[in-house]
Formats: C-alpha cells, sequence, structure tokens
C-alpha cells in the first residue's frame, strides 16, 4: 500500500492507522542497533569448528541475535545473509596503520568486505582494532583515531554510516584503578589519546566499548576477590561511600566503573556496551578459578542478569547489553590454557556444559535431532500463526 498517495483528510481512520502501524514498525527496526540485550563472540582462531552455515543453525536454536567476529570473514559473511543476526566485523588490529594513512585505502577495505553483504547481511558495525589502547605498539595508538575517521568517512560517502556503527573496544588496561567504580579514571598516559577519541564518537552517536571480565579479576587476585562477588553468587559485595551505592557482583561495578571514568572525561551521556565478559572452564595451576563449575555459574548468571533487561546501580535505566565470550574453544589460540577455554560450546557444536542452550548435538543423537526439528516445526508454527493472525487483525481494521 503506498501511504502517500492518500490524502490524510480523506483517509479512513482504519486505512490510516495501520499505514501509521506500518510506518512506525520500518522506523524502530531500522534504528534498532542491538537486538534485546544478549550477544556472543564468534572466534575462529582453531582447525576444528563448524562450517559457518552449521554455525548460524546453532545460533537461530540457542535464540541469539547478536554476534560479533574479528575480521571479516568472506564464508562467515556469505553464511549469515538472511539470518537475522546482526553482526559486528571486525577490523584487525595489523590494518590499522595502513588504513590510517588515507580515506580511500578504508574505502577500498568496506567496499571489499562489507558493502558487498548488505543489506542480505545484517552488518550493524566495524570493531576498529580490539583493545589498542594500553597495548604495547604506540604506533597503534597513534594510527586508532585516524583509522575511525576514515572507516567513518568511507562509510558516510557510501551512505552506510546511519545503518553501519563505528566503534572500538577496549580492555580494562585503559583505566588508572577501578576500585571503588565511582574512582575509576582514565589513564593519564592513555586521556590523551582517549577523549578526542571519545569526543569523535560522541559526534557519530557511537557507544564506549568496553571488555570487562571478572573472571581477569579474580585470577590476579584471587585471595582478596570474593569468588562468589565474581560470580553472581550470594556474597556480602561491596559499598561505594561516595554514590552511597551497594554492588552484589564485579560485573556491575565493571560497567559503572566505565561510566564514571567517562563521565569524568567529560562524557556523562555515552552508552557503554560490554564487548567481552566470559569465564574459562579449564585453565593452568595459576590460573584460579578456571573450571568448569565457575564457567557455567557464571556464564549462567550472566544469561540471567542480562534476561532482566535491568540497568546498573549508578545507571538503572540503562539496560546492560553485553557479548559474551565465546562461542566455542578455540584450540589454536596462544597463551595460557585458559585462552583456549572459554566457549560455551564444543566444536563439535554441542554444549560445552549447560545454562539453557541447546546444541548441534548431543550424548544422544536421536535426542538431538528431534530437539532441532521441534525447533524447525515450532518456529514454522509460531510464524504462520503470527502472519495469520496479522492478516486476521489488517481485514478487520480495513473492514471496520
Amino acid at each position: 500500500m503506498d501511504c502517500s498517495s492518500i490524502s490524510t483528510t480523506q483517509m479512513a481512520p482504519s486505512t490510516f492507522f495501520l499505514c501509521f502501524l506500518l510506518f512506525s514498525a520500518s522506523f524502530l527496526h531500522a534504528a534498532q542497533a542491538f537486538q534485546g540485550t544478549y550477544g556472543i563472540n564468534y572466534g575462529r582462531i582453531a582447525d576444528n569448528l563448524p562450517s559457518p552455515h552449521s554455525v548460524v543453525t546453532l545460533l537461530k536454536a540457542a535464540k541469539i541475535k547478536n554476534v560479533r567476529i574479528y575480521d571479516a570473514d568472506h564464508d562467515v559473511l556469505a553464511a549469515f545473509k538472511g539470518s537475522g543476526i546482526e553482526i559486528i566485523v571486525g577490523l584487525p588490529n595489523e590494518f590499522l596503520k595502513d588504513i590510517s594513512v588515507a580515506e580511500d585505502r578504508a574505502m577500498t577495505w568496506i567496499k571489499e568486505n562489507v558493502e558487498p553483504y548488505l543489506p542480505g547481511t545484517k552488518i550493524r558495525g566495524i570493531a576498529v582494532g580490539n583493545e589498542i589502547l594500553g597495548g604495547g605498539d604506540m604506533e597503534l595508538w597513534e594510527a586508532l583515531l585516524p583509522s575511525v575517521k576514515n572507516v567513518y568517512s568511507a562509510l558516510d560517502r557510501l551512505g552506510l554510516a546511519k545503518t553501519v556503527e563505528v566503534s572500538s573496544p577496549h580492555s580494562e588496561a585503559v583505566f588508572a584503578n577501578s576500585f571503588p567504580p565511582s574512582s575509576c579514571v582514565f589513564r593519564d598516559d592513555i586521556a590523551q589519546f582517549m577523549k578526542p577519541l571519545l569526543q569523535f564518537f560522541g559526534q557519530i552517536g557511537s557507544p564506549f566499548y568496553i571488555n570487562a571480565y571478572p573472571f581477569l579479576a579474580y585470577k590476579s587476585d584471587p585471595e582478596h576477590i570474593d569468588l562468589n562477588y565474581a560470580l553472581f553468587k550470594k556474597n556480602a559485595g561491596i559499598f561505594d561511600a561516595k554514590t552511597n551505592l551497594h554492588y552484589d557482583n564485579m560485573f556491575d561495578a565493571m560497567v559503572d566503573a566505565a561510566y564514571a571514568a567517562l563521565e569524568k572525561a567529560g562524557f556523562e551521556k555515552m552508552a557503554v556496551i560490554v564487548s567481552e565478559t566470559g569465564w574459562a572452564s579449564k585453565g593452568d595451576d595459576n590460573e584460579g578459578g578456571a573450571n568448569l563449575n565457575n564457567a557455567r555459574t557464571y556464564n549462567h548468571n550472566m544469561k540471567k542478569r542480562l534476561a532482566k533487561k535491568k540497568g546498573t546501580p549508578y545507571r538503572p535505566k540503562l539496560a546492560v547489553r553485553a557479548y559474551v565470550f565465546a562461542l566455542f574453544n578455540e584450540n589454536l589460540k596462544p597463551g595460557p590454557t585458559s585462552e583456549r577455554n572459554f566457549g560455551l560450546f564444543k566444536p563439535d557444536g554441542s554444549i560445552a556444559y549447560d545454562i539453557g542452550f541447546t546444541g548441534l548435538v548431543s550424548s544422544s543423537p536421536t535426542s538431538s535431532l528431534l530437539s532441532l526439528k521441534g525447533v524447525g516445526i515450532c518456529g514454522w508454527l509460531r510464524s504462520s500463526w503470527v502472519f495469520t493472525s496479522s492478516l486476521a487483525v489488517v481485514f478487520l481494521m480495513l473492514t471496520l
């Protein structure tokens, strides 16, 4: 129906209302950059993972609608076409020095890795680098802001800046301190790079992305950090005397610490999104807390916490959004054992531990097959019911 061709003075009330509903639904969908509150990181530093098409099946079964990847792999982007899953692609650190030189280099990268897959694949953002500030390469610190500006400028020229967000995730290393949360500030040596970056993000409406890991905090100081506080379990919590706020879990405290640092830097209205959080199910002898039981507890409680769509003590009206790390264990990742054991799923697609998700396979192949069939049938029935109901509503409205 072409609503623009109908005079509002002559339009029947029911027809006008229908057009208004259709327009409003379209507008709201276009403005939504993060579906719900739960997302996941799909890392692929492994040689034994399911195909990207199987991963899409897995994510749909788990009802996970937001995904981050650390590159712009063409097979992955092609597999996600038509899935409805929103994806943030990564512009890897090794490209930043080149991208920072000129906008045309960013344009080339976007035309090769982003534009060809739109709009079928819902690429909602480009993460420019990962944990650059606070890392060991000062040249990357200097290249970050020019790279971000060039990527945004190229998107703008292509007419994509309003639908593809530009961001850059940070680690906790950007903060001088974060306890209590209200005392958090950016490190002095980082602030000179961070503030211009935040100013630009503020201008283009991008949030602040932080990788927040209570696991890493506990691992570094298990003698002084209550494990229950890190795992969302019952504990005494901490009290922030400056804000008069009580925290019963470390994750919320980390998010509010980021808000405090942003406020002190002059960006109190900037939203915070957690780009990574998770817990390792296995680790080396010196990696305290890295075991399957703790990983299950943390991720199960995180899932419940995000499902409530609640804010933090300092920002109670802003629902916390987070991407859990990670979808799979990655057997080729370097570093300590924990780095290879953050996955919610095993390489064969079965669950690593039960937090309420359905895997591609299980210990009982028959039950797994029935489960996947059930997902498909129920999904078809729900879609058919919604479609039929919508037609009925439209018919009734038009006949009023």
